[in-house]
């Protein structure tokens, strides 16, 4: 009995998978996109008063799908509210999987142009994210056109200013209207979009992180590589205790060996000299534990190209707490950063630890710059991803919305 229950249990995951992956059913098609404008399109904001995630573009784009149909014909209609019946699954059972991602305006070559960063990453992560909660999985191609189309429609909602943006934030939802617990029959994948100012306007502010034992943000085998809603209400509290003690953010840790996951909301980067002598810039694998983020690829790969040159090997491993204090006794720590979508990078100079399981708390001090609020490596890859997300260095990570006449556009 025992046997039987473990094994339904370990298969549950991937019978929740075929369901919300049928293939004989329709799968998003942007050529069915239909638009309808605004007849009341708002005035723009001076980009000074921009606050993160309060102000919105006028459109949004929606795409329902069920069980019995699939995917419907993607819309983008006037930005407006949602109506859910009191029994929707979602408000009952957290089925919601979100992403956070960016279009950014520059000039290349004298030319304005408008970019999306690394689209194709955010949806497949969505794609992944939506399919591990049982919600429908969708052509990872035909989203990123729809995205596209949107961007186009909305563009002039992005300040044209560096260090500006269009925030997008896709989300999916399951709109079963039921109070039973299983697959939902029904969903909306939605996308609303927020221009945003630099996360620091006046350059970098360095924070300060609480890392303690006594709260865990995930663990093997569950959810903590998806990026839910649910994975962030919980993050809350413990967040909101450490600022009570004046710490930024939270330094999550696991296991009593204290290992380092994620800081906040953000990958964590470490850069000291190993006790071999070696230049190591180290961040957490991707073992289930942290979310993959799209900016910590980044981060990754920028780090190989440059920085390898200069000596430094960039590892993806387990390391814990305690080998970051035992750096900073000895004088081999060079400094920490997190890395995000709003923030980029964020450069760390103080973690207050609590010691773990039988120690006694103890302040990590990280080094930066004298005089400044980051050290060197966190200052040039924030550098290189700028370049890179508004077009001073050309790469693949970028996708220029196609420009639709307006005759096109409207339904």
């Amino acid at each position: 009995m025992l046997r039987s229950s473990l094994l339904q249990a370990v298969r549950t995951p991937r019978a929740l998978r075929a369901y919300s992956t049928q293939t004989n059913l329709p799968d998003i098609d942007a050529s069915r996109l239909t638009i309808t404008r605004t007849q009341k399109p708002k005035a723009l904001k001076k980009p000074e008063d921009l606050i993160f995630g309060r102000n919105f573009t006028d459109h949004m784009l929606s795409i329902k799908w069920t069980a019995r149909s699939g995917w419907a014909a993607p819309r983008i209609t006037p930005y407006r509210n949602l109506s859910l019946d009191p029994a929707t699954c979602v408000l009952h059972y957290g089925f919601e999987c979100f992403e956070g991602m960016k279009a950014y305006r520059s000039t290349v070559n004298g030319k304005p142009s408008i970019r999306m960063f690394r689209p194709h990453s955010n949806m497949r992560r969505l794609n992944k994210s939506s399919i591990r909660i049982a919600l429908p999985a969708f052509s990872i191609e035909e989203m990123t056109k729809c995205l596209a189309t949107f961007v186009d429609l909305e563009q002039r909602f992005i300040p044209d200013k560096r260090g500006y943006s269009l925030y997008l934030r896709p989300t999916m939802i399951g709109t079963q209207r039921t109070l039973g617990v299983g697959p939902p029959g029904s969903a909306l994948l939605f996308v609303i979009a927020s221009p945003v100012g630099p996360y620091y306007p006046t350059g970098f502010k360095a924070v300060s992180l609480e890392a303690a034992s006594r709260y865990i943000r995930a663990w093997p085998g569950g959810v903590g590589d998806m990026k839910l809603g649910g994975n962030y209400a919980p993050c809350i509290v413990p967040q909101l205790d450490a600022a009570s003690r004046g710490f930024h953010q939270n330094l999550w840790l696991f296991g009593e060996e204290g290992y380092v996951t994620e800081v906040g909301t953000m990958n964590l980067f470490t850069a000291w000299i190993t006790p071999e002598g070696k230049k190591e810039i180290v961040t957490a694998p991707l073992d289930g534990t942290i979310l993959e983020g799209i900016t910590r690829d980044c981060i990754l790969a920028l780090s190989r190209e440059h920085l390898t040159k200069e000596g430094w090997e960039v590892s993806e491993r387990k390391f814990t707490i305690g080998e970051i204090a035992k750096a900073a006794d000895e004088g081999r720590l060079v400094e920490a950063f997190g890395s995000g979508t709003a923030a980029v990078v964020s450069p760390i100079r103080r973690i207050a630890w609590d010691g773990g399981i039988g120690g006694s708390p103890r302040d990590i001090m990280i080094p930066l710059q004298e005089g400044k609020e980051a050290g060197v490596l966190a200052e040039r890859l924030w550098k290189w991803m700028e370049e890179r997300q508004y077009g001073d260095v050309e790469s693949d990570w970028r996708l220029v919305p196609p420009t639709h006449p307006s005759s096109t556009l409207s339904r």
